[in-house]
């Protein structure tokens, strides 16, 4: 049984960065599963990984009005895995902690959750990469490497922080000085039901 104690945003925001290094290596590389709350997380950042990778598509100055739309409606699919995976996060920790009769039900609600701050390290991973493979650039322009060693800068201290802030948190859950629950992102778009564009549409005609 993993231990509350265990929990560090350090592991996760290693895994995070090693994982977007060794993604853009080697494509398909299987998640590890020996420790099952960093496989989840690790499904997380896959997810990010795609997202952003998938967004760049969107942006070709090339692309066509079908390539767009078919990139548009993997981004929506490939958004509702990310928002899920994180709440999926959020679930698996609070059955880390409900073995120890945690979070205290009397203490202060945190209105972030641990899973939505995994995405935000996530999404900073992946910057922090992308920020300094411009850095290596041969072809960028004057002044380019310069404007992107300060962003990247700017990145690392970000993540150091967020690190800080989520070990910080996660203590205060662990000395009863804090709680959190999942905060369902209850997407609309995607779902048939509830976007007035999907089910006010006409019924396609049929000959």
């Amino acid at each position: 049984m993993i231990q509350p104690q265990s929990i560090s945003a350090q592991a996760i925001a290693a895994l995070q960065n090693d994982s977007t290094r060794r993604w853009h290596q080697v494509e398909g590389l299987p998640i590890s599963e020996d420790d099952p709350f960093l496989f989840t997380v690790a499904r997380q950042h896959a997810a990010n990984f795609e997202l952003w990778h998938t967004e760049d598509q969107a942006r070709l100055p090339n692309a066509s009005d079908a390539q767009i739309a078919a990139v548009k409606r993997a981004i929506d699919k490939i958004n509702q895995r990310r928002n899920d995976l994180a709440e999926a996060c959020d679930h698996f920790l609070l059955e880390i902690l409900a073995a120890h009769q945690l979070p205290a039900p009397a203490s202060p609600l945190h209105s972030e959750s641990p899973g939505l701050m995994i995405d935000r390290l996530s999404i900073l991973s992946l910057k922090i990469f992308h920020t300094a493979e411009q850095i290596d650039r041969k072809d960028a322009p004057s002044g380019h490497i310069e404007r992107n060693r300060q962003r990247l800068a700017v990145l690392a201290e970000q993540q150091t922080d967020l690190v800080a802030c989520f070990d910080r948190v996660w203590s205060q859950i662990l000395a009863r000085a804090l709680r959190f629950k999942v905060y369902r992102q209850l997407k609309m778009y995607n779902d048939p039901d509830l976007n007035p564009a999907i089910y006010s549409a006409p019924s396609p005609k049929t000959e």
